[in-house]
């Protein structure tokens, strides 16, 4: 699998001159394989995204982990979803009150955006990801509810040997008087057991989380017990906190970088991994 991300911040866009190297475009990462083509979130990322993918022909799928704004907010400038070349996918959490076509077209529809969802091209489909594993081409897919306001997924991506989990927004330790606690009850163990590459919500330090209990996302420190307890094998940064420049973030990896565990590599717009 070939893995490149597109967006890295989280919660709001911040593009300046202390977020170039690690980017300000919220969350799109892009999964390659021989037979498949994903797309994981639909940030401000996926507008370049878009943009590199004119005149591909073929089936795009775009997997939604939940329906915050900065994981929606791109789809109406992602490209291939409005020409005709595309075969694009759209797959989001289940609701037991409104389809995933309801719920997006509250975004897209006046006044928050001028093109409805009805407006995209005739060749966009919707699905629910089913509680259960499924496959995209030569890839397996396997979407869990994970701890986050609202409903949320975090993915598994299998392609024989290779794996990765994707975790951008995610609260592990929530409740916990300790973390980590018991693998079995720990949110979203089972999709980053044993992965090769997890990408995971970074989004705190450790003294700006006590402040932040219950918003959904990760200390550092509860990204890397998560990671080591998982046992991942490598571990990339993720939805860095809007407040965090580069320098922060440069200290902030460097630091995990220098503990026993997992290798850890800092989540940055543009980077290309292997898996």
């Amino acid at each position: 699998m070939r893995v490149r991300l597109w967006g890295t911040r989280g919660s709001v866009a911040s593009p300046g001159p202390d977020t170039m190297r690690y980017g300000g475009n919220t969350a799109c990462v892009e999964v390659r394989t021989d037979d498949a083509l994903l797309v994981l979130d639909a940030g401000t990322g996926i507008r370049p995204l878009g943009v590199s993918l004119r005149g591909f022909r073929g089936r795009i799928d775009l997997l939604l982990t939940h329906l915050h704004l900065d994981h929606l907010q791109g789809i109406g400038f992602f490209e291939p979803v409005f020409g005709p070349d595309a075969e694009v996918h759209i797959w989001g959490p289940p609701s037991t009150t409104l389809s995933l076509r309801d719920r997006l077209s509250r975004y897209l529809s006046p006044p928050l955006f001028p093109v409805r969802l009805r407006e995209l091209g005739p060749n966009v489909t919707l699905h629910d990801v089913p509680h259960r594993e499924f496959t995209i081409g030569d890839v397996t897919v396997r979407g869990e509810a994970i701890i986050h306001p609202g409903p949320t997924l975090g993915y598994r991506i299998a392609n024989g040997a290779a794996s990765l989990a994707y975790l951008p927004d995610h609260e592990p330790a929530l409740g916990a008087p300790r973390f980590p606690i018991d693998a079995e009850w720990t949110s979203g163990h089972g999709l980053a057991e044993g992965v090769e590459l997890l990408i995971h919500d970074t989004q705190y330090t450790p003294e700006e989380y006590p402040r932040k209990v219950g918003w959904g996302h990760s200390s550092w420190e509860h990204t890397w017990a998560f990671a080591r307890q998982a046992g991942a094998r490598r571990l990339v940064t993720f939805h860095h906190d809007p407040s965090h420049g580069d320098d922060e973030l440069d200290a902030i990896v460097a630091e995990l970088a220098s503990r026993d565990g997992p290798t850890v590599l800092a989540g940055t717009e543009g980077l290309e991994l292997t898996v």
